[in-house]
């Protein structure tokens, strides 16, 4: 059952992929699909095990490299941390593949679509289910070729081109950062083995190590080199820009790359990892600003976004960030139970935009849609309660979830913590905002559509809406079932060793007596959030043009995300592309080349074009040529013989 769930989805990425053809549009979706769901529900099966039934275990598969003191084997750990990212991912991953069954029907690649979306899940599942560093590097390198290969599947376009080449490129500047802190973790315990790391750390909580002429304290440099992985796969402030643009591949890739599997290999990268996080107060205080800085940024530019699937990214990307704020006040359990209740209701509302779109005939501009309550009514049913849960409205999954992840910063009693929750306080106001503006402008007031369009607008067919519905029960409930074994009075008993926390860092202890009014203030700016974006959006629905008017630099600033991209390509992009075209045309084009073949190349055709000029037609010019080679001959002669 353990290696079934984690190889099952390989097996059918390999079928689909090698024997597509033969077996068809229908045959690919049939393994892919049947495959993914048994691991699925074996994933339920390992959760009940591993975390409710209080066992651990870990499956040795092979030895796989032995280089000096590198001792290496394959294997699969499992514990309750594991056991819950394999619920999550294969459960998710499922209803993405049987959604993708209905909105890529019309596709002439399905079966290529559906072998990319199995090999990404598993090599999430190879990343979650690792027993040391470089095994997780190996599926942590994994998802980022899948995500490649998913965001640009529609290789047709620019676009999507471009944004897979991004994705690919700013994900390797977190993955050299993290390869380093491999190196790093090996430097100073000799293994990257998960269970020799861990029981070796305390008595490596006050090494240092010598770094460009100076002694820094190693557990700080190795954790901030790890977090710089976890920056970039989940696209934390400053190597964000690759997510928005990830919106060019389908909807089923949006929905599993930004729900429950990419974006969350960070966060799940840090928790494991909470052994040598705990040793380093600097690199915890930096995931939490970090953290929670990003909640902000990203919360501000989804309030303005118009595309109906960027407004959504924008969302992930700041419920990351209050992931990471909630890791850096070690209350690692609030952080994933909020990456496993986000994961429901955030894929709930990527599937649900994608059923918009379908019914849209491929329209994403909420400009342009609008009155559609009545027309999908199933869709917008779904959607609401995503919406709900997304605000942390009682009594849906991420009202608990989200809001025990603000308690915990304030029960922290830091100034990293405060920042943290002043932050959060903030993104959860305007969270609930942009939420309800994108349901507002997509299904409430006139259609902005052409009557075209509105004709054709239908309910998606069933393949696609029973996701949905499966999806919400999790959006609904999963809050309430998870809180007491995740964050409650159980979660010792659940979470074991799998997560380790210094008796010094309660914050979550803490989080259970907050003051009333830490425990309301969410509550509170999430309605004030939803009130004004009725406000806005339907009782005065001039507002927003009046304000865009009226602080037209600031619309533009959040418009445009704060100008990153712009910032980068002045940065980085432009020196590069003008560094490499220096280095091409006058290194390797003048110099090697010109010096090189291309000179003797130029140097021959020279010497062979004069020397045709010789050969005239002409007998008179040979004749005198003749002559002249004789004289010279015979004066040569007579000069060096005849003395």
């Amino acid at each position: 059952m353990y290696v079934a769930a984690v190889f099952l989805p390989l097996l059918g990425a390999i079928i689909a992929g090698l024997f597509g053809r033969a077996l068809g549009d229908r045959g690919s979706q049939f393994v892919t699909c049947l495959a993914v769901g048994v691991a699925a529900v074996m994933g339920g099966l390992i959760l009940s095990s591993i975390g409710f039934g209080g066992r651990t275990v870990t499956i040795h598969l092979a030895e796989w490299i032995h280089s000096g003191s590198l001792d290496l084997a394959w294997s699969l750990r499992y514990d309750t941390l594991t056991a819950v990212m394999v619920m999550v991912v294969t459960s998710v991953s499922f209803m993405v593949h049987v959604y993708a069954i209905g909105y890529m029907h019309h596709d002439p690649a399905v079966p290529r679509f559906m072998s990319y979306l199995s090999l990404f899940t598993f090599f999430m599942l190879m990343l979650v289910t690792s027993g040391n560093l470089v095994q997780m590097f190996f599926g942590w390198e994994g998802v980022g070729l899948s995500s490649y290969l998913l965001i640009g599947f529609w290789n047709e376009r620019p676009s999507a081109n471009a944004a897979a080449i991004k994705a690919f490129l700013v994900n390797r500047v977190g993955d050299f950062g993290f390869a380093l802190g491999i190196f790093g973790v090996f430097y100073v315990f000799g293994s990257v083995n998960f269970d020799t790391v861990f029981a070796a750390a305390p008595a490596h909580a006050n090494d240092t190590a010598r770094f460009f002429g100076h002694d820094f304290h190693a557990m700080t440099i190795l954790c901030l080199l790890l977090f710089v992985g976890a920056m970039g796969k989940s696209a934390q402030l400053g190597l964000h820009t690759w997510l928005p643009d990830a919106m060019e591949g389908p909807t089923p890739v949006s929905a599993l790359i930004h729900a429950a599997t990419m974006v969350t290999a960070g966060v799940f990268m840090v928790a494991r990892m909470s052994p040598l996080f705990e040793l380093s107060e600097t690199a915890l205080a930096v995931v939490t600003v970090v953290g929670a800085s990003t909640a902000f940024f990203a919360a501000t530019i989804g309030c303005v976004q118009n595309d109906i699937k960027r407004v959504i990214a924008y969302s992930t990307c700041s419920q990351l960030g209050y992931m990471f704020f909630a890791l850096g006040v070690s209350a690692y359990q609030a952080a994933i139970f909020h990456l496993m209740t986000h994961a429901f209701f955030k894929s709930l509302l990527f599937l649900g935009a994608g059923s918009v779109i379908h019914a849209m005939s491929g329209e994403q501009d909420m400009r342009r849609m609008g009155g559609l309550a009545s027309r999908i009514k199933l869709t917008y049913a779904m959607m609401t309660i995503g919406s709900l849960a997304l605000a942390g409205i009682p009594f849906f999954a991420g009202y608990y979830s989200k809001d025990i992840i603000l308690e915990a910063a304030f029960g922290a009693h830091s100034d990293v913590g405060r920042f943290g929750f002043a932050m959060g306080i903030a993104a959860a106001f305007m969270t609930a905002f942009y939420s309800w503006r994108l349901l507002f402008m997509t299904f409430h007031g006139q259609p902005r559509a052409d009557e075209k369009v509105m004709a054709h607008v239908h309910e998606s067919p069933a393949v696609m809406t029973v996701p949905l519905i499966l999806l919400s029960v999790g959006a609904v409930f999963s809050g309430f079932i998870g809180y007491e074994v995740f964050v409650g009075h159980g979660m010792e008993a659940f979470w074991r060793d799998a997560i380790v926390t210094l008796k010094s860092h309660g914050a979550l202890e803490a989080a259970h007596h907050s003051p009333l009014w830490v425990k309301l203030a969410p509550l509170v700016v999430g309605v004030v959030g939803i009130g004004l974006a009725y406000l806005m959006y339907l009782s005065a629905p001039g507002i927003p043009r009046v304000l865009a008017g009226a602080f037209s630099g600031l619309h533009r600033f959040l418009l445009n995300k704060w100008y990153f991209d712009e910032l980068y390509d002045a940065l980085f992009v432009r020196p590069s592309f003008a560094l490499g075209r220096g280095l091409w045309k006058g290194g390797d084009g003048a110099v090697i080349d010109g010096c090189g073949p291309d000179g003797v190349a130029a140097a021959a055709r020279g010497v062979a074009r004069r020397m045709g000029r010789i050969q005239t037609g002409f007998v008179t010019h040979y004749a005198f040529a003749m002559i002249v080679g004789v004289a010279v001959f015979v004066t040569w002669y007579m000069i060096f013989h005849l003395r």
